[in-house]
């Protein structure tokens, strides 16, 4: 049976910090990255109502490149 690989890192800066997520995986600092979002963004009526209307408007426009929907995903949520 194969091990998972575990980084464990004692960490009190941020230079510290940014090294140790520069040696994740990229899967795990996408997750880092979520959850990391959403304690900044926290759930808030304004940014149900912004992504009610990007869902909107991907299920009634026409498709777009992912990286569009991402560079517009700070202008619906800032409604």
């Amino acid at each position: 049976m194969r091990r998972k690989r575990s980084l464990s890192v004692r960490v009190s800066t941020i230079a510290e910090i940014e090294n140790a997520i520069v040696r994740l995986p990229p899967g795990q600092q996408r997750a880092l990255a979520d959850w990391l979002n959403s304690r900044l963004m926290p759930e808030t009526p304004a940014l149900l109502a912004a992504l009610d209307v990007g869902v909107h408007s991907l299920a009634s426009e026409s498709p777009v490149a992912v990286e569009e929907v991402r560079r517009q995903i700070k202008g619906w949520a800032s409604r």
